[in-house]
């Protein structure tokens, strides 16, 4: 399965303490492809930065490069799908670029893709992603 993973979950996800940590450990254990740009990266960079700090940011970034399941991808085209916040539609257009299965975020203006046709991309709530994990067993972890 490939993903793109918002700033939004990553941040929900990181913590060992938080429930929603298995998806950092399913990625650790290359049960997922995460697909990224290099703007991606710094949005990553800059908010872990300011939500933990920069020894955290970097040593969880510096891992990032050492995953082969972690796909940089090269985006050719922008879309501008997203008006609401243009910012994020580097996501939109990294998920459409990779071929991703799912863009799994928790900002609801991102909604506007699921009434797109073309180019389609599949936007998924953490919580709906988390519920499929545990109906389907995705990663082996609840």
């Amino acid at each position: 399965m490939k993903l793109v993973i918002d700033t939004n979950i990553l941040v929900a996800s990181l913590s060992s303490k938080s429930k929603y940590h298995w998806i950092i450990q399913a990625l650790r254990k290359g049960q997922f492809e995460l697909c990224i740009t290099s703007e991606i990266y710094l949005e990553y960079e800059e908010v872990l930065k300011q939500k933990y700090n920069s020894i955290v940011a970097d040593a969880f970034l510096n891992s990032l490069k050492e995953l082969s399941n972690v796909l940089q991808i090269d985006v050719f085209y922008n879309w501008n799908l997203i008006e609401a916040d243009t910012d994020d539609n580097k996501f939109a257009d990294c998920a459409i670029a990779g071929n991703v299965d799912f863009l799994v975020t928790n900002d609801k203006h991102y909604n506007i893709l699921n009434a797109i046709e073309f180019p389609q991309v599949r936007v998924i709530s953490l919580e709906k992603f988390s519920k499929l994990n545990n109906d389907e067993n995705l990663f082996g972890v609840s």
